[in-house]
């Protein structure tokens, strides 16, 4: 049997509900757990009371951080997932207190980065662009939608402090692109009975590969759990499923480029005086209209037209003509991250291309590291593991896994653009709103634009989708400006997706 930690029920039926805590808020800290072996208890909660001020306004609020588990057709548990869930204290009608559910990717990732870097109540210490600072700790989030929005951030299995109860316990339930969505939609299910919930307009929020898994849960929860969503977020979203091989896929990267070349000052005298916002349109004009249908004719393009694309490429990129030929007008974004400052001694962030790096030499075709993504576990890692343990008293000598064992992942069968699509098809309360940051390398902003035009090819639920775009890199809230505008954007969705009462869901 699976040794305890933490207090609460083991292995209980799916059917029976966690002990309820029915003290009042007379203090700020409930259910403290004791330390003990590094096996989590898989049915536990932990509450404490809070508040945070938010756009002025004092925004009272508990803390459940606590493990649910999943349990397999016959009862039995096969893990037992972490989650913080927020629930402002001072709403009298629950019933239309939207629910915001939020997930990180990877996969392998837990909530951590939203939930400490954009909309929770707390933040992360980290200057007004996002680097690292000491002391290492975390304080009030002034732009959290909170105010507006109850909110649960989930691990996924095997993430943060989540755990699959054994070796014996078969990795097919969890670890791959339609397994995930299946398990956390009975999930979210329990969870939302458990919190009485049901009445809540609810909404998903995925970044990155968490968008895949959102975009796949809308229609799971729809097709199998018959809960209705009125919105979903998608924050830096990968490709979801979408096709885009050859000549799109090599051409798509190029306003990327374009923005972050701009950024670092690299592009021609003529677009470096420009801002950002009215070189882009250009570059995406280019790549539409003459690049795909010049990558398209291969080898049998014409002398003349392929070192007239070359010259407009390295215009728009920074790159030069020579090694875009060299490239045969393919450019991997890898061999960008090396090349555009190679000659000043530096590389640029995969995830967000305003992040130097620096190589053992400057030969090579690609960094030698993520410049990026070793900032921000530098300041993620303690702020995380102080906040969870000794601000909401969760004791466990777990370690906090930032990456977690969730390999060889099932990547077979993604659909889940198609998914989303089906999904607001048969809900017409269902909006969709994608942030995109325009430094961010990995899931680029233009085919973020790609994957929403492609997700509605007969252009009839255009007026429900909505793309904005942040001058930051993949976590575009880092940036201080882009904290406050991407949780008003958030807001501002929320509000208005929300329909009149009793305005009904029909074509």
């Amino acid at each position: 049997m699976l040794s305890l930690l933490l207090s609460g029920t083991l292995g209980l039926p799916r059917l029976q509900a966690q002990q309820k805590n029915t003290k009042p808020p007379v203090s700020s800290k409930e259910n403290v757990l004791p330390y003990g072996p590094v096996i989590l208890n898989p049915d536990t909660t932990v509450t404490t009371y809070h508040d945070v001020t938010v756009k002025g306004q004092k925004i009272p609020y508990k803390a459940i951080a606590g493990t649910q588990p999943v349990w397999d057709q016959d009862g039995k548990v096969l893990a037992g997932l972490f989650y913080t869930y927020y629930e402002r204290t001072d709403v009298k009608d629950r019933a239309s207190r939207p629910l915001v559910i939020s997930f990180n990717g990877g996969p392998g990732t837990p909530s951590v980065w939203m939930q400490i870097a954009y909309t929770g109540p707390r933040l992360l210490n980290i200057d007004d662009e996002g680097y690292p600072v000491q002391p290492y700790g975390i304080h009030e989030n002034p732009e959290s939608i909170l105010d507006i929005a109850d909110i649960i951030y989930i691990d996924p299995a095997n993430t943060g402090f989540s755990r699959i109860t054994g070796k014996e316990v078969p990795r097919e339930k969890f670890f791959g692109v339609n397994a995930d969505i299946r398990y956390l939609a009975e999930w979210i299910n329990t969870f939302v009975s458990r919190q009485n919930r049901w009445a809540s307009p609810k909404y998903l929020i995925g970044e990155s590969y968490g968008t895949t898994r959102v975009s796949g849960l809308a229609l799971e929860l729809q097709n199998a759990q018959w809960m209705y969503l009125n919105g979903v977020i998608l924050v830096s979203p990968t490709e979801l499923g979408i096709s885009r091989n050859g000549p799109v896929d090599a051409a798509l990267r190029l306003p990327y480029f374009a923005a972050t070349a701009w950024y670092h000052k690299a592009l021609a005298a003529d677009l470096q005086q420009k801002d950002l916002s009215a070189v882009l349109p250009e570059v995406e004009n280019f790549t539409i209209h003459e690049l795909i249908p010049a990558i398209s004719q291969g080898g049998f393009l014409d002398d003349q037209q392929r070192k007239a694309i070359a010259a407009k490429m390295a215009h728009y990129s920074g790159l030069s003509d020579k090694v875009i030929l060299q490239h045969n007008l393919n450019v991997p974004p890898s061999f960008f991250w090396k090349e555009l400052l190679r000659d000043k001694g530096y590389t640029v962030g995969r995830l967000d291309s305003r992040y130097l790096g620096m190589d053992r030499e400057d030969a090579g075709s690609n960094p030698d590291y993520n410049a990026e993504l070793t900032s921000w576990l530098h300041a993620f890692t303690p702020a995380i593991n102080i906040y969870l343990r000794q601000e909401l008293d969760f004791k466990t000598d777990l370690k906090y896994l930032m990456f977690g064992p969730v390999h060889p992942w099932d990547s077979n069968n993604d659909n889940t653009g198609e998914n989303l699509r089906q999904a607001m098809a048969a809900n017409p309360y269902l909006h969709v709103m994608i942030q995109s940051g325009y430094y961010d390398g990995a899931c680029d902003y233009f085919n973020a634009k790609y994957s929403m035009w492609q997700m509605d090819p007969g252009g009839r639920l255009k007026d429900r989708l909505s793309w904005h775009g942040y001058r930051s890199g993949h976590m575009m809230y880092l940036r201080k400006d882009d904290l406050s505008t991407g949780n008003n954007d958030i807001r501002a969705f929320i509000k208005a997706s929300m329909p009149k009462s009793g305005q009904p869901a029909k074509y």
